[in-house]
């Protein structure tokens, strides 16, 4: 159980001796930055609680084929709808919920997401958090516990996930993707997230480039650097992860000269443009004249 889920071992073996001791929680409530594992370990202790053999999972039971199968019917994820959790779905939830498990002894219900919850859909759940049938869990999934109401929270066991050690995500990007050579400041990017190192893993030439344009702002000339810069023109679709490296690396180099700390604000406007749906060869022609102008 966990065995192949990444980091916070302390949560994991909570969680198994709590699978053990048939001590499983109505409500818990999974808080961290995204990528560390959340979804991950509520999706591997779900398995458990619905299994009918085992106390961490046979992968051989009717629950367990079913699960794998994500045919479950004692099991559900909800997920935003557009960028918010309505309603209308915690209401679904609800119905849902009430209904006697078919396959398992447990029902189990994972809110991906939770911290989209319009206030609405926050105070429509509380009441089944208040009075939770009791063959019933609920996991809730978020990155940021303030969003919660106060009245969800104190009905749910949080459970606080921590980000990922850097040497533990340079170790699983060597032996699973075969990467090596991944830099510091790519390293501070990942924030202990090693779904955004997954992520970012095929992007490395990419951000590679980007710190090869800002090492060298104060050495070229603006036609040297635009020559560098060809990865921006065609990094369209990643542009605003690229732009929030780019600040990342600015920020270093405020630390021993302000200009860069103007040069941020270039960034943050260029992404403001961008989102206006401002022409994007242009923005990005506006960005490293304005930066190189203000470093040289």
């Amino acid at each position: 159980m966990f065995k192949n889920i990444l980091g916070n071992e302390t949560i994991k073996e909570m969680l198994e001796q709590a699978i053990e001791g048939k001590k499983i929680s109505h409500s818990y409530m999974f808080v961290g930055t995204s990528g560390i594992g959340k979804k991950m370990i509520a999706t591997e202790l779900a398995k458990s609680i619905l299994c009918l053999n085992s106390e961490k999972y046979c992968n051989s039971c009717k629950s367990c084929i079913e699960f794998d199968s994500k045919n479950h019917p004692d099991f559900l994820i909800i997920k935003p709808d557009g960028n918010k959790i309505k309603i209308e779905q915690i209401r679904e939830l609800q119905k849902r919920i009430q209904e006697k498990p078919i396959i398992s002894l447990k029902k189990v219900y994972i809110i991906d997401d939770a911290d989209l919850m319009t206030k609405e859909a926050q105070n429509c759940l509380l009441k089944t958090l208040e009075e939770p049938p009791e063959y019933a869990s609920l996991i809730l999934i978020g990155s940021s516990e303030n969003s919660f109401l106060a009245t969800i929270k104190s009905r749910c066991m949080i459970i606080h996930f921590n980000p990922i050690p850097n040497e533990e995500i340079k170790e699983y990007l060597s032996q699973n993707y075969q990467i090596k050579e991944i830099t510091k400041n790519m390293l501070e990017t990942f924030q202990g997230s090693i779904g955004k190192a997954i992520a970012l893993k095929d992007k490395q030439e990419e951000y590679q480039a980007v710190e090869k344009i800002i090492e060298n702002l104060q050495k070229k000339d603006l036609i040297d650097i635009i020559s560098l810069s060809e990865v921006l023109y065609k990094a369209k679709e990643e542009i605003t992860e690229i732009l929030d490296y780019m600040n990342i690396l600015l920020l270093k180099k405020a630390k021993n000269n302000e200009k860069y700390i103007n040069c941020i604000k270039i960034v943050e406007e260029t992404k403001k443009r961008l989102k206006q749906n401002a022409n994007y060869d242009m923005c990005i022609d506006n960005l490293l004249f304005n930066m190189w102008e203000e470093i040289i």
